[in-house]
């Protein structure tokens, strides 16, 4: 609750609101809220302060592994949620609202596992990735969908016929799947490719940026490619969806964002870890490529940082502020 606008303010009151030591000295809050960092502070400069701050947040599930023979759709990409700055959130859809916390709230973070191979045995259609999220007691709960996994040739039962599933971002179709096409969550991540039946090939999952590709030529369709974020410090691309199998000696390129190739003939390539990115179809034998396990990262002002954190985060900065990175389930207290 921010302190008064006017009138007589203690230093109880400020201790109130912003913590600190005993006995009370004014030094102790430099830099707090609009109170300079620096030089001679006096009592007025705390009217209206608070010290609630802004935590912004990139959310991403696991992506899905691509689908297995013949054939196979790309693996789709993780769903993605995204509130730092003006940066497009999945399927570029607006930027979501950052928290605004105070002291003393536990965040819970749960980061989703990237599926693996056909479950069909080894036809099948790849296991869709897991679900992230970020909760806690007054913050709206921000959860992510994992990617769908891509169609294989022996899909029945599953997800129909050599046809992907849908997910944060869909699965490619395989060679003999249909037109029907996968969804991405909304405002998550984008379709997979909808050409499936294609004998080229099999179609590219989607991506948080863009759809999966069709087959063209002797090539799979390539993966949709991912966002790119500057949440960390440097622009990175993340979920990029994979690529789509085929039994030509062409490799298809996996979305940018980590998302894995379509094997041509053989095997594709994993989706990239710590970014949700989905893994490649195979080209003729075998199971599709695993898709890459999800990742959370959250910023706030290093003014603000507490340090009370569970399950070993990577702590950067940026500028005057501080960056968790969590590629494992943990949580953080503001």
């Amino acid at each position: 609750m921010a302190l008064q606008s006017s009138g007589a303010i203690s230093l109880s009151d400020i201790q109130t609101e912003f913590g600190g030591s005993n006995p009370i000295s004014l030094s102790e809050y430099y830099g707090v809220d609009t109170v300079p960092a620096s030089g001679a502070i006096s009592m007025s400069q705390f009217y209206g302060t608070s010290n609630a701050y802004t935590l912004s947040y990139l959310v991403i599930a696991g992506g899905a592994a691509g689908g297995g023979q013949y054939y196979g759709g790309g693996g789709g990409a993780c769903g993605y949620r995204n509130s730092y700055g003006s940066e497009s959130s999945g399927a570029n859809s607006a930027s979501l609202t950052a928290y605004t916390v105070t002291g003393g709230t536990s965040i819970t973070v749960t980061i989703g596992a990237g599926g693996a191979g056909g479950r069909t045995g080894m036809y099948g259609v790849g296991y869709s990735g897991s679900a992230s999220q970020i909760s806690g007691s007054g913050l709206t709960t921000r959860a992510t969908t994992g990617g769908g996994g891509g169609g294989g040739y022996n899909a029945t039962g599953d997800a129909g016929y050599g046809n992907g599933d849908n997910g944060g971002s869909g699965g490619g179709n395989s060679r003999y799947g249909s037109s029907t096409t996968t969804t991405g969550a909304s405002a998550q991540g984008f379709r997979g490719g909808n050409d499936g039946g294609n004998h080229v090939g099999g179609t590219g999952g989607g991506g948080a940026g863009q759809v999966g590709q069709n087959p063209g030529g002797s090539v799979g369709g390539a993966g949709g490619n991912g966002l790119a974020s500057s949440i960390t410090g440097s622009s990175t691309y993340r979920a990029g969806g994979g690529g789509g199998g085929t039994g030509y000696s062409n490799q298809s390129s996996g979305g940018n964002g980590g998302g894995g190739y379509g094997g041509g003939p053989s095997s594709g390539a994993s989706g990239a870890a710590n970014k949700g990115a989905g893994g490649g179809g195979i080209g003729e034998y075998g199971t599709g490529s695993s898709g890459g396990s999800g990742v959370v990262i959250l910023r706030m002002p290093t003014s603000n940082y507490s340090g009370t954190k569970t399950g070993s985060p990577t702590v950067s900065t940026s500028g005057s502020d501080t960056i968790l990175k969590f590629t494992g389930s943990g949580s953080y207290t503001t």
